[in-house]
């Protein structure tokens, strides 16, 4: 697959279409219903591999001490379960979440992992408090919208995206900012929003809390179809076959040119730490500098799987911050 390219959206984003929906292949939502509700709900937190889930097991013998345990930002959960898991020539155990908690986790004791990547390292100058990160992918914010609802169509076919919710005739849900970056990204992109077309309270207007989930329970509702659009991450659309909106560079969190623009806005964590809107990326740290542990992260940071799942790596990545170790910098 090609590397993904940066869209400049107008006031409509453009609608783009993915596989499962014109190519042949049955759609995630026909494959959940036939499964039945039981195996529905263990297919999506299987796909979704988020909040509070297990990650697929990278490698064989896991259970043995030489195994690398990696504790990762739930829109990592494939990447590093595919093509991650080609790469390595060593066990892998994968566990994901929302990147607040995973550094949660890590602080209070609760989990050791020898590697941490998070889908924004802001977490590791605040939460986690570490004396240095490597920058390794980016990401943008889209507006994914189910085909098969009314409600999703309308949303496809809008001039603005959002003009359908704003109408009560289309549900859009979005994840917890208190759990994870995906969260409180999403306030900043609608916020951000407000100026770029220039709806005041566009924010206030479409933040419904009864639509707030953990990245698992999003995922599995709209998959199921009780959610006619959700924002998300490109590459969890790319990676699940989800048709999207773009949304404009001013709003998406892409473009580090519009830095300025997108420090603009700001959320306050749970913990008291304040987090500000910048371009999305993704970070990481080997938290000992083992041998066995130095080459799988190497793999983590600089391996070309991550442009086939929908993430961008540009050419000066990955960028390290802080004292890294010898053997984690050569």
């Amino acid at each position: 697959m090609s590397m993904p390219t940066q869209r400049s959206g107008g006031d409509r984003g453009r609608s783009t279409q993915r596989s499962g929906d014109g190519h042949g292949l049955p759609t995630r939502r026909w494959f959940l219903r036939t499964v039945g509700a039981a195996g529905a709900a263990g297919g999506a937190a299987t796909l979704s591999g988020c909040a509070g889930s297990v990650g697929s097991v990278a490698g064989a013998g896991d259970e043995s001490d030489e195994a690398v345990s990696v504790l990762a930002a739930g829109s990592l959960q494939l990447p590093l379960s595919e093509g991650f898991r080609a790469a390595v020539d060593r066990p892998v155990r994968v566990e994901t979440h929302g990147s607040v908690t995973v550094a949660r986790l890590v602080t209070e004791g609760r989990r050791d992992p020898d590697i941490v990547a998070l889908a924004d390292p802001v977490l590791f100058e605040g939460v986690l408090d570490t004396d240095w990160h490597v920058r390794f992918a980016t990401n943008a914010l889209v507006v994914a919208y189910d085909r098969e609802s009314e409600g999703g169509r309308r949303v496809r076919d809008a001039d603005r995206w959002f003009d359908p919710v704003l109408a009560d005739e289309a549900t859009l849900g979005r994840t917890d900012p208190n759990l994870d970056p995906l969260g409180y990204r999403t306030l900043f992109a609608l916020e951000l929003a407000e100026g770029y077309y220039d709806r005041p309270n566009l924010r206030a207007n479409l933040t419904d809390s009864r639509q707030v989930y953990p990245e698992t329970s999003l995922l599995s509702r709209f998959e199921t179809g009780d959610l006619d659009a959700a924002l998300v991450y490109r590459s969890m659309a790319v990676d699940r076959g989800y048709e999207y909106v773009d949304l404009p560079t001013d709003v998406d969190l892409s473009d580090p040119a519009r830095d300025d623009r997108y420090r603009t806005t700001s959320y306050d964590l749970p913990s008291g730490e304040t987090v500000r809107g910048a371009p999305i990326e993704y970070g990481a740290v080997a938290r000992t500098d083992e041998e066995r542990v130095n080459g799988t992260f190497d793999h983590l940071v600089a391996g070309d799987y991550l442009a086939d799942h929908g993430f961008a790596v540009p050419e000066t990545f990955p960028e390290y911050s802080g004292d890294p170790p010898r053997g984690i910098r050569s």
